[in-house]
């Protein structure tokens, strides 16, 4: 395994957690990755770390403020807001000398890249986008789509547990465990890093106030996001990826794939939103052959 470095880097007067692993080479440019959330944690994204042995190119991970290893103390919820995570994205590459990178986010990392994407696009060579909505309102609608080819007393179960707020009842339970495993993971138990990830020391409190209490009604700050308008302004080589089982549904992701200018779209047969868990090979090459060609 390739050497692993950690530190922390200042924001706001907090700590951003960050690991790197491998040694930047000179012609291959380190890529940089964002995780899911708001509020979830870099762990269950942590075997994308192998493409540093296995193409040997330098990995970075950072925890996003207010979740993981940069967890913070209970914030007034006007703290929370897309400007704080774009502008801790480019305080952590310019902490760490990040110049010249390729940028992969999953799910709500891959909005995060995208909003920095047309903010500023300086030093960054392309960009991967797993999994990720460019307007909520189709994410929801798709998500509650795929609820409907589930067994008929889990739909009741999940639609039971969103009208009280009772997700811990076993009939809920087993409704969200079967809708984590088709869709969401992919597979049944998790690996341990992504127990890990989703574990309720990790997840910040974030999560509720952007989110919400489930993947199935937005509730919180980002129930109007929507960025569709400004995508034409992304300059920079995009590669769509997504599973074929994954909750970010091609219609999900086509959404995006056809603003970006000249976007790219990988989808890999099989695998749900946190493809790696399951296809980790097949999501790697994929990230590798596109990113690859823009070293």
């Amino acid at each position: 395994m390739a050497e692993m470095k950690s530190g922390y880097v200042d924001y706001l007067g907090f700590k951003t957690y960050y690991e790197i692993y491998g040694e930047k080479k000179p012609c291959k440019k380190p890529l940089l990755i964002l995780h899911g959330g708001p509020g979830d944690t870099h762990y269950y994204l942590q075997n994308y770390r192998e493409m540093a042995d296995k193409y040997d190119r330098q990995i970075i991970f950072y925890d996003q403020i207010g979740c993981g290893n940069s967890k913070i103390p209970h914030q007034e919820d006007d703290f929370y807001n897309y400007d704080l995570w774009i502008n801790e994205f480019y305080t952590v590459r310019d902490a760490l000398g990040l110049d010249d990178i390729h940028l992969f986010g999953n799910s709500w990392g891959g909005m995060l890249a995208m909003m920095c994407m047309i903010k500023n696009d300086e030093g960054v060579s392309s960009m991967v986008v797993n999994g990720s909505p460019v307007n909520i309102a189709t994410w929801l609608s798709e998500a509650n789509r795929l609820i409907e080819y589930m067994p008929k007393e889990m739909q009741e179960a999940i639609a039971e547990a969103e009208r009280t707020g009772d997700y811990d009842t076993p009939q809920a339970k087993e409704a969200y465990n079967e809708y984590y495993r088709r869709h969401v993971v992919g597979c049944d138990p998790w690996p341990d890093y992504v127990q890990l990830a989703m574990s309720d020391e990790m997840v910040g409190e974030c999560y509720y106030v952007m989110q919400g209490a489930s993947e199935f009604v937005v509730t919180g700050k980002m129930k109007d996001f929507d960025i569709r308008e400004d995508l034409h302004k992304i300059k920079v080589p995009t590669l769509m990826l997504s599973g074929t089982n994954d909750e970010a549904t091609p219609y999900v992701v086509k959404e995006g794939y056809d603003l970006i200018p000249d976007c790219e779209w990988a989808l890999i047969q099989g695998a749900a939103h946190i493809g790696n868990a399951t296809h980790g090979e097949e999501y790697m090459e994929a990230v590798e052959n596109f990113i690859s060609r823009f070293d």
